[in-house]
């Protein structure tokens, strides 16, 4: 029976996927690497990409010095997607079960977890930004209206699967490609204005650091579902054109946007209410169209986010069937859209920043693992816990507090350098060599672990 629902390409690419966080059979492997760089794409020429371009000339801060952060965090976050992505073909398991080889069964809960709130969290995001641009267009349309219906079309193309979600994000690459170039090319036409804008950024160390933290922070949070659209690939699949094509498609698209997202927070000059709002007004005649794309890149993002929710609750051995999981998360972001529509930019930057500090130490254990001891595959725990792994990834999280800096938490470290947040990359730097001098001082192979 699961082998008649299964969705296939083509003329079945309507059907419910079967599967959930179980290994893909070899004989329902399909797709090739290409589809990485569509899928990864699509998913990233949307609204939150475009939104934080807003965050550098709200710093101030000048072309040049922000473009090169913008080009930084985006080479270092496609450089991590890429390699998780590239996990994907050999294990044939969404990313979080990979995880357990690293951290053991119970202990990949916790990821699980993060992960789960982290999705929502996105999810949200996107959907009033989206809920943004549909009452720009429709000014009668109540704000909880347009939430409303962006969650249904959200909700039924992440319900549908793996395979949709991939036929979705390739018509999405093309179309908003399309549209966004025109955007540009729009934006370029205002350059006498573009041109005048001066820099009043007086802390550039600090600006640089805000800018690439939150450039990081975004792409690098595809990182714990990255695997979870390139395990359905044939196992003889190469994991350098899997991870080339998922690193390129995202990079071009999200340092795109940032970039097309600066031009218009310069031309807004400040006298819109939101960066939707801010491109209605800005591209003229065309800004309908430009807000119907970004509408339609936040349900390309949010597919993927529900999608992702519903396999890190699933990761957390919760025995509900995927589709219901993402109807809840669709309703649980709803009411969130409702509850948290208000100062979105300053909540938005935050919330980059905050998801990021458990990502990077995340991260540093999996990639050590991974690329450095070369773990093979077969080697998933189900043991609860893989102590080197899980120990090094608390010990990122918490070495890392003294230098954070948002607008919940202040650490000492963060204070006495006048606010430069270096979390990101002690938590990533820590848990990757801790992790390395615990496997090696233990001298233990792969499959021995403690329990807790």
């Amino acid at each position: 029976m699961a082998h008649q629902r299964q969705a296939v390409y083509g003329d079945k690419v309507m059907k419910v996927e079967p599967f959930s966080v179980e290994k893909v059979p070899r004989q329902e492997r399909h797709g090739n690497a290409f589809g990485q760089f569509t899928l990864w794409l699509g998913s990233n020429l949307t609204i939150a990409d475009y939104a934080l371009g807003f965050i550098p000339v709200s710093l101030g801060m000048s072309w040049i010095w922000a473009i090169i952060a913008i080009l930084i965090g985006n080479i270092v976050g496609a450089v991590v997607l890429g390699l998780c992505s590239a996990m994907g073909p050999t294990y044939g398991l969404p990313q979080l079960i990979i995880t357990r080889a690293t951290f053991g069964r119970v202990g990949g809960y916790v990821p699980g977890l993060l992960n789960f709130v982290s999705t929502i969290g996105w999810f949200t995001v996107n959907n009033i930004l989206g809920s943004f641009g549909l009452h720009a267009l429709f000014p009668g349309l109540s704000f909880a209206a347009a939430s409303v219906i962006l969650v249904v079309v959200q909700g039924i193309v992440a319900m549908l699967g793996h395979n949709f979600i991939h036929a979705y994000e390739r018509v999405m690459s093309v179309v908003l490609g399309i549209v966004f170039a025109i955007v540009t090319i729009i934006s370029l036409t205002h350059w006498t204005k573009l041109s005048a804008y001066h820099a009043v950024n007086h802390n550039l160390a600090l600006g640089i650091m805000v800018v690439v933290g939150a450039t990081f922070s975004y792409l690098g949070s595809w990182g714990p579902y990255a695997s979870d659209y390139s395990r359905y690939l044939s196992p003889e699949a190469s994991k350098v054109r899997v991870g080339f094509a998922a690193a390129i498609g995202s990079f071009i698209a999200s340092a795109w946007l940032e970039i097309v997202g600066m031009f218009v927070a310069v031309l807004a000059a400040g006298h819109s209410a939101n960066p939707i709002d801010a491109l209605h007004r800005t591209m003229g005649g065309f800004g309908a169209i430009a807000t119907v794309a970004i509408i339609l890149g936040g349900t390309a993002a949010d597919a993927i986010n529900l999608y992702s929710n519903s396999l890190s609750v699933r990761a957390l051995d919760i025995k509900i069937p995927r589709w219901l999981l993402v109807v809840l998360a669709s309703i649980i972001g709803l009411l969130l859209s409702l509850l948290g529509r208000g100062q979105f930019e300053s909540n938005f930057e935050n919330f980059l920043l905050l998801i990021g500090y458990w990502i990077t130490p995340w991260m540093g254990v999996l990639l050590a693992d991974f690329y450095v001891r070369n773990r093979q595959a077969g080697d998933i725990e189900s043991r609860s816990f893989q102590w080197a792994g899980f120990v090094s990834f608390l010990a990122g999280i918490v070495v890392s507090i003294p230098f954070m800096d948002n607008a919940l938490y202040q650490g000492p470290i963060s204070a006495a350098w006048h606010g430069l947040d270096l979390a990101l990359y002690v938590g990533f730097l820590v848990s990757f060599v801790l992790y390395l001098v615990l496997k090696r001082s233990t001298g233990r192979e792969y499959g021995a672990s403690s329990t807790f």
